[in-house]
């Protein structure tokens, strides 16, 4: 399977050089394509650049790596080429007010999650992922021993299955936090099982399995 992701900002080109280091294809699209060209050519045979309906149209999975307000454009202009694929969502609902404060741009209780599954074509298999770590924390901490977590919620086994496989590839452990309705719980600012939520640790599977449990019992 090709991975499409959409932006190689800090999230874009993080998942994207992981993945190509443990053997994953991409390939890479952005506003600015001559980006896109410029990551694939640093990482090799494993990836390509091409326009986003090219890039959505030959990948069997798609990864949005672009600001949440962006993907309420995107989506809808593409949503004809995104009908079973699976859209792998790493947004988070911040933005930052005029003296550079990190806000929150959703109402309390509600989670880009939501937002973006609610946009999506029937027969799309949607999940959160890749969004749960900072963007510096997510370039550097790959192939830590013990592997560090990522979390991912979806309600989708086809998504589930084939978005574990691609944070192994990335050179992370994968842990379901729950279905769409515990995204929030995996994004910032507010989520228990974020990074920022978590003092900034990161996790290892049995600390990470803990810590999905409490936030259930609490």
């Amino acid at each position: 399977m090709t991975t499409a992701i959409v932006g190689v900002g800090n999230i874009g080109s993080a998942v994207a050089r992981h993945l190509t280091a443990g053997g994953e294809a991409v390939v890479l699209t952005a506003k600015d394509l001559s980006r896109a060209q410029a990551l694939a050519e640093e990482l090799g045979p494993l990836a390509r650049a091409a326009s986003v309906e090219e890039a959505i149209s030959g990948a069997g999975a798609v990864l949005f790596a672009v600001w949440l307000d962006t993907m309420k454009e995107l989506i809808p202009e593409q949503a004809n080429l995104l009908t079973g694929k699976v859209v792998i969502d790493p947004s988070n609902p911040i933005g930052f007010d005029a003296s550079g404060q990190m806000t929150r741009t959703l109402p309390d209780g509600e989670s880009s999650g939501s937002v973006v599954a609610a946009l999506l074509p029937t027969g799309t298999h949607y999940v959160k992922a890749y969004g749960t770590l900072g963007a510096d924390a997510l370039a550097a901490s790959a192939n830590r021993e013990p592997l560090a977590v990522l979390f991912y919620a979806t309600d989708d086994d086809i998504a589930a299955k084939t978005v574990e496989r691609l944070i192994r590839a990335a050179g992370f452990e994968p842990l379901r936090a729950g279905g769409v309705d515990a995204a929030g719980r995996i994004e910032a600012p507010g989520g228990d099982l974020h990074q920022f939520g978590l003092n900034g640790a990161l996790l290892d599977l049995d600390e990470a399995r803990a810590a999905v449990a409490a936030g259930l019992s609490a």
